[in-house]
Order: C-alpha cells, then structure tokens, then sequence
C-alpha cells in the first residue's frame, strides 16, 4: 500500500512547513470504487491510501457559479466522498457561458439542485450536501463546522472577508480563487501554517474602485483554469502531497499564457491571524466592504428615480414637455449590447479623472444609469460635488428597465 507523503511548505525566508494529510485513511472503498478510481491508484503519490482520504473528506464550495462549476465537477470526478454547495441564486441564461455545471434545461432552476444532479449524473458516490442560502455572519460557522476544507468560488469580497475570518475563527483551510476578464489568481489560506487573505488584503479596495464580473465580464474558459488550480490545491491539501500554495499567490494572465508567483508573508500585525487580533469573532462584512461609498450613498438618498419614473420623463421630453440631458454611464462594450432609448454615452472613468464635467449642461437636468446603480450613484455624488445640485440616477439601470419596460431588449 503507497502512504501518502507528507507536503511541505517554504516560504522565501523560512523555514520548511510539514503538512499532514488533512483526514484520515478510510477503509472503505468498494470494488466499483476501485474500479472507478483505477487511474488515481496507480499513481504513487496517491495509491489506496489517498483515494481513501478522498472517499472520507468533505468538502464545502462556497458558490456554484463560475468557479464553483469546474471545482464542483472535478471534485466529485476525484472522488471526494462528501461535497456541500452553499448557494441561493437560480440559473440565468447569462451564466451559461461559463458556468458549466448548468444547462439550457436548468434556467430558472436553483444553482444548488442543478449542481446536485450533474454530480450526481458524474459520480453517483458521492454525498452531496446542498445549502440552499445565502451565506452571513449567523450562519456560517455552523454550516462551515461540518467540512474540512472550504473552496471559495464567490465574486465578492463581502464574502470573501466572511469565508477568510470564518476559516481563521475555525482553523479550517481556505482554497480561494478570483477572474476577471483575462486574469486569476489562486491561493490557500490557513492561519495555522501561512497567512491568512487578510495577509493578502488587510482592507477591500474602496467601493465602486473594482468592478465586478457582471460589470467587466469574463472569460469563460478563464473559471476551468482558475477552478481547476483550486480542485488541485484541495487534493493536494486532503492527502498531504506535494506543495501546496500557502503563502504563494498564483498569478495567471491568460492572454500572454503566463504564470507568475508572488510570494505572501504572514502579517503579524493582521487584524484576524496577526499576534494581537481586533477581530475575534464575525463582524458586519457589508459595511466593512461597503456596496457603494459613503458619500454615493448620501447622494443618492434623495435623487434616486425609478424607471417608471424615467420612462415617464422620456415621454414627456418626447412631446416637448421636458428636457433633460440622459448619461448612460457604462463601458462602450455595454452600451453596444443595449442602450435606453435617448441616452447618450459618457463611461464613469471620465467622470472621476473629471474630464467629463465640461461636457455637462449647465442649462438642463441630468439623469445618470448604468447596469444595476452602483456606478451611477458614484458618479452621481461627483456630479452633485460639482455643482450639478439637481442631478439624479436610475435606481436598477438598465438591467432594471429591460426587465420592467424594453423586455424584448437582451440583458447581460
């Protein structure tokens, strides 16, 4: 029988780190198991012994989405004898152009069932534990306590924040990954032996500074990549083998298909795994991460209209009875999928380097939208700043009008 060797971890500087398997061997495997598994058995680094440890560990993957869909496949294809899906959304058709756990037949299906069904149609094995929820200060440590290790496929640092502090707080392994566009980057994080993501990014980047998957798009293909790295980094991590990418960053940019690490070094003054932690138990991590800045909010406390409310106003401006001036804030590869009809397009880069302000009337109402809100309030409290007192956004966007006034325009 091959034993499993143990993985070591060395950090720039430091000295070397033994892993050991993070389960135990289990002794059962059937003969339609073994047969399955024939491939990983005859590996020496794995053998019977790991495969066993596979067939014992349970696995939690925050998210079935981009990076959930290759993690999730491949995981049961592994043989990890229990996986949980932590997952509210329900299937969009937008999502199928990466998230390929799903299919034409699951739109409007929830992702946590859907997934269910294709691990089980890959490898019926496996227990799968499903968390139809969203995932909060109040429930996550229970839902955590249950697993040995969490693979993180979420998109915002919200809950990026959660899953680190909830992993530290429990001393559980934290397999993280982030895309955009053409880039990833992957890691594992565990307190115990390295660094922490906090380590990484002690505060989230101010709000509206990074946009979102939905906002920048991805490259599909960009999640296997990136998912796959994090299945390996679980493997590795459950068996005890190799080296494992605690406190290594790996940096892929898929356009020049290359590969880069940055080192990361435990930060002994980190506020959750640092030698005099100021957070030792959840805090609230929307307000720690913010959805908007402070003062998009305020500006958009009282100048937020609806699109009923716009629909209204671009009618009356259509008979003459009103005018004013309608800035469609996104990128021009947004604008080029849909556009509100007599807007015009002025990107919110230009609004924060303030190049666009010379642009604005001065002898007229503006209205700002964007895909969902977030950037039009944003620019909106620039435009206010600016003197522009009367200014409002869109409350929802576009993505808000299609869905209640232009349904047969396509949303992204």
């Amino acid at each position: 029988m091959t034993t499993a060797t143990r993985s070591t971890v060395t950090p720039k500087g430091a000295l070397p780190i033994t892993l050991p398997p993070l389960v135990d061997a289990d002794d059962s495997l059937t003969v339609d198991e073994v047969r399955r598994y024939s491939r990983h058995l005859i590996i020496p680094d794995v053998g019977m012994a790991g495969q066993k440890r596979l067939h014992k560990a349970r696995v939690l993957c925050v998210g079935a989405g981009g990076l959930g869909s290759p993690a999730l496949m491949y995981l049961a294809a592994a043989g990890v004898g229990t996986l949980g899906i932590v997952e509210f959304d329900v299937v969009d058709e937008s999502n199928l152009q990466r998230q390929i756990i799903h299919g034409v037949s699951d739109i409007g299906r929830p992702k946590a069932e859907s997934a269910r069904e294709s691990i089980k149609e890959i490898n019926p094995y496996v227990d799968v534990v499903i968390h139809e929820e969203r995932l909060d200060s109040t429930n996550v440590m229970e839902i955590f306590s249950g697993y040995d290790l969490i693979v993180d496929g979420t998109d915002n640092f919200a809950t990026r924040y959660l899953v680190n502090d909830a992993c530290v707080l429990l001393n559980k392994p934290y397999v993280w990954g982030s895309i955009f566009r053409f880039d990833g980057q992957a890691s594992v994080f565990w307190a115990e032996y390295g660094p922490c993501y906090r380590c990484l990014y002690p505060e989230p980047p101010p709000p509206g500074m990074v946009p979102s998957c939905a906002e920048g798009g991805v490259l599909g293909v960009l999640c296997a990549s990136i998912g796959s790295i994090q299945v390996t980094e679980a493997i590795k991590l459950i068996m005890g083998i190799g080296d494992p990418l605690v406190g290594r960053l790996k940096v892929y940019d898929a356009l020049e298909m290359d590969y880069r690490e940055v080192r990361i070094r435990k930060d002994p003054h980190c506020a959750v795994c640092g030698e005099n932690p100021t957070v030792t138990e959840l805090i609230d991590y929307e307000a720690f991460c913010g959805t908007i800045s402070t003062e998009a909010a305020e500006a958009a406390r009282e100048s937020t209209i609806s699109v009923k409310d716009l629909a209204e106003m671009l009618a009356e401006r259509d008979r003459g009875e009103r005018d004013f001036i309608l800035i469609d804030v996104r990128e021009p590869v947004e604008w080029d999928i849909a556009q509100i009809p007599g807007a015009v397009l002025i990107p919110k880069g230009e609004f924060m380097d303030g190049s666009a302000l010379e642009k604005l009337p001065s002898d007229k109402p503006i209205v700002l939208h964007c895909k969902v809100g977030g950037r039009s309030a944003e620019v909106l409290a620039v435009v206010k700043g600016a003197g522009f007192a009367d200014a409002v956004h869109v409350g929802g966007g576009i993505s808000a009008w299609i869905d209640q006034i232009e349904p047969d325009k396509p949303s992204y």
